[in-house]
C-alpha cells in the first residue's frame, strides 16, 4: 500500500490532486500538502467596502465537468449571474457592442463577420466535442504519461499541432477573416491570457470555447473549492515553501525527501510519492532536484506579467465616447491589439456573494471595476480611465505561460513516483484544464503503483471505452 504522499502547492492543482490521489488509493493514504502563500493559490479575492470580490480566475465554463462535480460533493453553490453587456474598444471607438437582444447581436456579428463567426463557432466546438472525451477516458481510469500521448488521444496528432501553432493561423486556415481575428480574436484573448493571437491554437479554443457567454462561478468564491477539497480529504496542510527534492532508495523502491523552508525554520521529510503542482520555471521558483540520475532538466519557457487592479470608483465614461455616464450601457469592456491601449479589459464586477436583493450600480455611480493590464496603471492611466477613485488594490502576477508556439510541452512524470502537474498550463489555462490533469496525475499514479499498464497511454480508446460498456 501507498504510505505517505506529498503534494506541493493548495492551489486548485494541489487540492483536486490531493482529492483524487485519495479517491484512487483510498482513505489510509496519509497525504501531506505544502503551500507556502495561501489555500487557494491564484484563486484569491480581495476586499472592498467590507465585500469580497475576485481578484483573479473568475469564470468558469458550463462543461468543465470535474468542476461541476467538486461543487456537487461539497455542497457549495453556483453564484447569482447578473446580466450585463460587453463590448470591445478599439481606442478610439467601440468595433462591437452587445445589445439586450440575442437574436440582434448574433445578426450584427454577422452584419459585420459575414461567415467568420459561424466558421469560429463550428471550429470551437469540434475541438471541445473532442476535448470531452477525457471525462470518459478517465471514468474508466485511463490515464496518460505524458501531454503529448493526452492530447493524441483526444484529437489525434492534429490536438498536438494545434500546440505548436497559432490560433490566428489556424482560424485564418478554416476561413475565418483577418478582420474578425483582429477585432474579435484579439479582444477575446486580451482579455482572458493577456496576450495576442499568436497564442496557441488549442489554449485559443479554451479561452474561445469559455467567451460563449455560458459560464458560472462559485457562490463565496472559487477559492472554496480548494479549502473544501483538502478538508474533506483530511489532507496535512503544512504551511511552508518547499525548495526541493532529493532521491533516496529504500529496499529498491525510491523514496523522495522533501525540504521545505517554514517560519519554524528549515526541515524535511520522506514520501513513496511527490506531486508537484506549482510551476518550476527557473523564474517562478528555485527549487532544485537532488541525486537524480539523470539529472531532472531546466523547464523552459516563461511566464506572462499581468497586473489586476480592483478600483473603487466613478467610470470616466467619455473616455469611451459617452459624455452623460447614464447612457454608458456596458459592464465589460474588451479591448483590440492596439500599441496605445494600456489595459486589456475592464469589468464592473460583483460581489462573491451576491443577495437576492443585489442589483448593479449604475454607470453614473461609484462600482468596483476589475482592470487587467501587463504593466500596473500609473496615476495618469487611472484618470483616463476613473474620474475619480476611492480606492485601488493592485495584485502583480505572473499568471499565465508566455505563449510562443513550438516549445515542447513539459513533462508529467519526472521520475518513477515524481509527477507533475503545472505542465497542462503549456497546453491550456483554466480551472477546468487543471483539474484534468490533476485527474490524470492520480490515475497515472496508481496505474504505475499497480503495474497497470493496459490503462496508460493507450491508442484508439475510443474504440475500447465503447467496448467495455
Amino acid at each position: 500500500p501507498l504510505s505517505p504522499a506529498a503534494v506541493v502547492g493548495a492551489g486548485l492543482g494541489g487540492s483536486a490532486a490531493a482529492y483524487f490521489l485519495q479517491q484512487h488509493f483510498g482513505p489510509q493514504v496519509q497525504l501531506d500538502v505544502y503551500e507556502a502563500a495561501g489555500v487557494g493559490g491564484r484563486l484569491a479575492t480581495v476586499t472592498v467596502n467590507k465585500q469580497q470580490y475576485e481578484s483573479r480566475g473568475a469564470s468558469i465554463h458550463a462543461l468543465s465537468l470535474h468542476m461541476q462535480d467538486f461543487v456537487k460533493i461539497l455542497g457549495l453553490k453556483h453564484r447569482r449571474e447578473v446580466a450585463g453587456k460587453s463590448a470591445i474598444f478599439s481606442g478610439e471607438h467601440f468595433v462591437l457592442e452587445e445589445t439586450d437582444w440575442y437574436l440582434l447581436n448574433l445578426f450584427r456579428l454577422w452584419w459585420h463577420y459575414g461567415i467568420s463567426f459561424l466558421r469560429l463557432q463550428m471550429w470551437v466546438e469540434e475541438v471541445m466535442e473532442k476535448f470531452m472525451r477525457i471525462y470518459k477516458y478517465q471514468a474508466h481510469g485511463y490515464a496518460f504519461s505524458s501531454l503529448e500521448e493526452l492530447l493524441r488521444s483526444l484529437g489525434g496528432e492534429a490536438f498536438v499541432n494545434m500546440t505548436q501553432r497559432s490560433v490566428a493561423e489556424s482560424l485564418l486556415e478554416v476561413g475565418v477573416t483577418q478582420r474578425f481575428v483582429d477585432d474579435v480574436i484579439a479582444a477575446v484573448l486580451r482579455s482572458s491570457y493577456g496576450q495576442s493571437v499568436l497564442v496557441p491554437a488549442f489554449a485559443g479554443a479554451m479561452s474561445l470555447a469559455g467567451a460563449q457567454g455560458n459560464t458560472w462561478a462559485v457562490e463565496g468564491g472559487n477559492k472554496l473549492v480548494c479549502s473544501g477539497l483538502l478538508k474533506l480529504t483530511k489532507a496535512n496542510v503544512i504551511s511552508a515553501r518547499v525548495t526541493g527534492i532529493s532521491l533516496h532508495s529504500s529496499e529498491g523502491r525510491a523514496l523522495y525527501q522533501v525540504h521545505y523552508e517554514s517560519t519554524e525554520g528549515q526541515g524535511s521529510a520522506f514520501y513513496d510519492m511527490v506531486v508537484v503542482t506549482t510551476p518550476l520555471h527557473p523564474s517562478r521558483s528555485n527549487f532544485t532536484f537532488e541525486n537524480f540520475d539523470p539529472p531532472i532538466a531546466d523547464f523552459p519557457g516563461a511566464f506572462q506579467p499581468s497586473v489586476t487592479s480592483v478600483v473603487h470608483g466613478y467610470l470616466n465614461s467619455s473616455y469611451f465616447g459617452f459624455p452623460d455616464p447614464k447612457l454608458f450601457p456596458f459592464t465589460s469592456i474588451l479591448t483590440t491589439d492596439t500599441p496605445d491601449l494600456f489595459f486589456h479589459a475592464m469589468d464592473n464586477i460583483c460581489p462573491v456573494n451576491i443577495s437576492a436583493a443585489f442589483r448593479r450600480k449604475q454607470p453614473q455611480e461609484a462600482a468596483v471595476w476589475r482592470v487587467l493590464s501587463q504593466q500596473p496603471l500609473d496615476k495618469h492611466q487611472l484618470k483616463t480611465l476613473f474620474r475619480s477613485y476611492y480606492s485601488v488594490q493592485v495584485a502583480e502576477w505572473q499568471t499565465y505561460p508566455r505563449y510562443d508556439a513550438a516549445k515542447a510541452l513539459p513533462p508529467i512524470v519526472l521520475h518513477e513516483n515524481l509527477f507533475y502537474l503545472s505542465g497542462v498550463e503549456w497546453v491550456a489555462s483554466s480551472m477546468e484544464m487543471i483539474a484534468v490533469a490533476a485527474k490524470n496525475v492520480a490515475l497515472l499514479a496508481y496505474n504505475r503503483w499497480h503495474q497497470d499498464l493496459e490503462k496508460i497511454d493507450q491508442r484508439d480508446l475510443m474504440h475500447k471505452v465503447k467496448t467495455e460498456l
